[in-house]
C-alpha cells in the first residue's frame, strides 16, 4: 500500500486544519444556497416551466431574496412543544452533516501566501482530519444526523411532525444497512478505510477505477445515498407532495433553513464519496482536482434529474426496496467478492 497523501506533504498545522475548517463551512454553505437555485432552475427546465426569472438577471437575485427571507421571517415556538429541543434540533442536522465533511478531500492543498500577514506560509491540507477510519467516521457522523429531523418531530408537539419522525427513524435506519454492506465490497478490495488510500489504489487511471471490479456495488451506493439524503424518489421523511411537511411541519425561518443547508451538505458529502471510492478520486497534479469536481457536480446533477424524471415511492415501497431486493443483493455481492478474493 502506498504512503498517504498527508505524509508526503508540508507539516499540518491547527492554524491549517482550522483555516480549512473555515473554508468548508463558508463555501460548502453557500453552495448550499446556490444549489437550490440551481436545482430550481433545472426542474423548471426539465418541466418546461420559467422557474426563478423576475429577482435580477435570470433571476440570480433570488438568492439574496430567499436569504433576507429566511433570516427575517418569524422565529415560531409551537405551544406545547419541547422549546429546548425544537431550538436545536436543526442545528443537530446541518452540524453531522459539516463535521462529516471534515474526513473527505474537499479542495486541493494549497500554502497560503507568505506576503499574508499572520496567516502567511501555513499550509492548508485537502483533508481537515485524514482518519484511518476515514469512510466508518463520515458514516457514523451521517447515521447520527438522524437525530435532528426525528427530534425535531418529537418535540414540536404535532402529530404531523411524528408520523414524519417515524419515517425518519425507518428510512434512515433501514437503509444505513445498504450504504454499509455496499461500500464493504470496495474496502475489503483495498483494505483500508481512509479515502487517501483509496485515491491511491485508483491512481493507474480509468481502468483502475473501482467502479469496473464493483459496479453493484457502485448502484447499490447511489441508491442508498439517495435515501440517506432524503431526495426524490426516497423523499418521504419531508415529501413535499403533501401539505404537511413531515418533521418540518412547525419549522419557519432560518430554522427551516438550516435543515435544507444540512440536505445540500450531505448530498455534496455522497456525491465526493461516490467520486473517491468508485470514480478514481483526485489526482495531486495537473488538473486532478478540476476532474473531482466535475464528478462531484455530475452526481449533484443527477439528484437534480432524478427529482424531475422520477416519482415518489410510498413508504411500504420503500421498505420493501430495501430490505427485500437491495439488502440481499448487497449481502451477495459482498460473499462473491471475499470468495474471488480467496480464489
Amino acid at each position: 500500500m502506498e504512503t498517504t497523501l498527508v505524509q508526503n506533504l508540508p507539516e499540518v498545522t491547527a492554524a491549517g486544519v482550522i483555516i480549512k475548517a473555515i473554508i468548508i463551512l463558508a463555501v460548502i454553505s453557500a453552495i448550499a444556497g446556490f444549489g437550490t437555485f440551481i436545482e430550481r432552475k433545472v426542474l423548471a427546465f426539465m418541466q418546461r416551466r420559467l422557474g426563478p426569472m423576475h429577482v435580477g438577471p435570470y433571476g440570480l437575485l433570488q438568492l439574496v431574496a430567499d436569504g433576507i427571507k429566511l433570516f427575517t421571517k418569524e422565529d415560531i415556538v409551537p405551544q406545547n412543544a419541547n422549546s429546548l429541543i425544537f431550538k436545536v434540533a436543526p442545528s443537530i442536522t446541518a452540524a453531522t452533516a459539516f463535521i462529516a465533511l471534515a474526513a473527505v478531500p474537499v479542495f486541493p492543498d494549497f500554502t497560503i501566501p507568505e506576503w499574508i500577514p499572520v496567516l502567511g506560509g501555513v499550509f492548508v491540507p485537502s483533508i481537515a482530519a485524514d482518519l484511518n477510519i476515514g469512510i466508518l467516521f463520515v458514516l457514523g457522523m451521517m447515521a447520527a444526523g438522524l437525530y435532528g429531523p426525528l427530534l425535531a418531530g418529537m418535540a414540536q408537539a404535532n402529530k404531523w411532525g411524528i408520523i414524519g419522525a417515524a419515517r425518519t427513524a425507518i428510512q434512515f435506519l433501514s437503509y444505513e444497512v445498504v450504504t454499509g454492506l455496499s461500500i464493504l465490497a470496495p474496502i475489503m478490495l483495498v483494505g483500508s478505510l481512509s479515502f487517501v488510500d483509496f485515491n491511491n489504489a485508483q491512481a493507474g487511471g480509468i481502468s483502475h477505477w473501482l467502479i469496473w471490479q464493483q459496479p453493484v456495488a457502485f448502484v447499490l451506493f447511489l441508491i442508498a445515498g439517495f435515501a440517506e439524503t432524503n431526495r426524490t424518489p426516497f423523499d418521504l421523511l419531508e415529501h413535499e407532495a403533501e401539505v404537511v411537511s413531515g418533521y418540518a411541519t412547525e419549522y419557519s425561518g432560518m430554522r427551516w433553513g438550516m435543515f435544507f443547508i444540512g440536505e445540500y451538505a450531505n448530498m455534496i458529502t455522497i456525491s465526493i464519496i461516490a467520486a473517491v471510492v468508485f470514480l478514481g478520486g483526485y489526482s495531486e497534479v495537473g488538473i486532478g482536482w478540476l476532474t473531482i469536481i466535475l464528478k462531484v457536480g455530475f452526481f449533484f446533477f443527477l439528484m437534480l434529474w432524478v427529482r424531475a424524471a422520477w416519482p415518489h415511492v410510498r413508504p411500504d415501497q420503500l421498505m420493501w426496496l430495501c430490505w427485500k431486493v437491495l439488502m440481499p443483493i448487497a449481502v451477495i455481492n459482498v460473499v462473491i467478492t471475499g470468495i474471488v478474493m480467496m480464489v
